[in-house]
């Protein structure tokens, strides 16, 4: 069975299920503040993680696998999560290459129902100073309703890039002011915290939850 960490109220209408990162955990400095920021604006949020990073706890220095290898274990953790009793509407997402992941899962469990969207924080488009590498090709015809939350210096994908690669109609870019790869500006740059752009955050995914239609099983 996934081990989730938990957020928010297990009587919220909407949950939100998140994945890491390639290189931190699920309770990293950035996914607590993301996973708190999103709790408090509403929503139950889940993480977990796959195999490989849940293995470092135990000593094993596994490095990231390929993206689309963890798959499975997104949707296993899916599956899991209603196991235990999870109801209502769900979201799935992730840090970086956890939203990867979920986005290459996402279309097959919309069309089940078992999903109403994804939610994506810092979307890995290319790996930094590779932009030839694009990791676009299944977003084109994308069905699930998305949001992508990506700062505007984000090496893996800048506000210039992204608006010249053709994305499904299905999915809306918010940009951070001068936020990195973490969604995290510098204050002294922008006048921005990353407190407020998690609220921002936050708050824009409610607003944008609250249209969806979907699984309520």
């Amino acid at each position: 069975m996934t081990a989730f960490l938990f957020d928010g109220n297990d009587t919220a209408p909407l949950t939100i299920l998140l994945a890491h990162g390639a290189g931190a955990s699920m309770d990293s400095p950035s996914m607590t503040d993301t996973a708190k920021a999103l709790a408090t604006a509403g929503f139950q949020v889940a993480r977990f993680e796959f195999h490989y990073m849940a293995a470092r706890r135990y000593g094993q220095r596994k490095p990231p696998p390929r993206a689309e290898t963890v798959n499975p274990e997104y949707i296993k953790a899916i599956a899991d999560l209603r196991a235990r009793g999870v109801t209502g509407k769900l979201i799935i997402g992730g840090k970086s290459m956890g939203g990867r992941v979920a986005s290459m899962v996402a279309d097959e469990m919309f069309a089940k129902g078992e999903i109403s969207g994804l939610v994506c924080l810092g979307y890995p488009f290319h790996p930094p100073a590779k932009p030839e590498q694009l990791r676009t090709k299944h977003l084109a015809d994308f069905k699930t309703p998305t949001l992508i939350f990506q700062g505007t210096r984000d090496e893996f994908g800048t506000k210039e890039e992204v608006g010249t690669y053709g994305l499904s109609k299905a999915i809306e870019v918010i940009w951070l002011e001068d936020g990195d790869h973490d969604l995290k500006p510098r204050k002294s740059v922008s006048g921005f915290s990353t407190a407020d752009h998690l609220k921002a955050l936050a708050e824009t995914a409610k607003a944008w939850a609250a249209g969806l239609s979907g699984s309520s099983s």
